[in-house]
């Protein structure tokens, strides 16, 4: 393969880098939910189901 491939390989699976590459796969797991959310909201609010919003954020 590449020779940078192989250098990122390197460098991504080093036991210091390996919590920092979770973490960011977990920050976009929790941004991509945050979107749909927000999303789903402003649907509600289009709707004119404003206080749903409330009762689901509440369940």
């Amino acid at each position: 393969m590449a020779e940078w491939w192989d250098n990122f390989e390197a460098i991504v699976t080093k036991g210091d880098n390996i919590p920092i590459v979770a973490m960011l796969f977990i920050v976009g797991i929790f941004l991509s939910w945050g979107l749909n959310e927000a999303r789903r909201n402003d649907r509600l609010i289009e709707q004119g189901k404003r206080d749903q919003i409330l009762k689901d954020m509440q369940r």
